[in-house]
């Protein structure tokens, strides 16, 4: 399997999601090491992921992929319905 669609995928994903934004308004902080913040948000990051990787792994044991991915989905279209309604004037 290519890794470059995986890349791609997540790199999209995170563009201007919370995680980005809180690390730039860390970053924004001119008391802060730009360095320490770039290191603590890409630790946090890879250990996320680590366990993303761990858990999904653990879990094709017992559910298909295929029903991972309608999860994931419907996870999705929750989270997405649950902030635009959040958002409604």
């Amino acid at each position: 399997m290519a890794l470059w669609p995986i890349f791609l995928a997540v790199f999209l994903a995170e563009l201007g999601d919370k995680t980005q934004l809180a690390t730039l308004v860390f970053a924004s902080d001119t008391q802060v090491s730009k360095m320490g913040v770039f290191l603590a948000a890409s630790g946090a990051l890879v250990l996320s992921t680590l366990i993303a990787v761990l858990a999904g792994s653990q879990l094709s044991h017992y559910i298909s992929p295929r029903a991972l991915k309608i999860m994931a989905g419907i996870g999705f279209i929750v989270i997405g319905t649950w902030v635009l309604w959040s958002a409604r004037i």
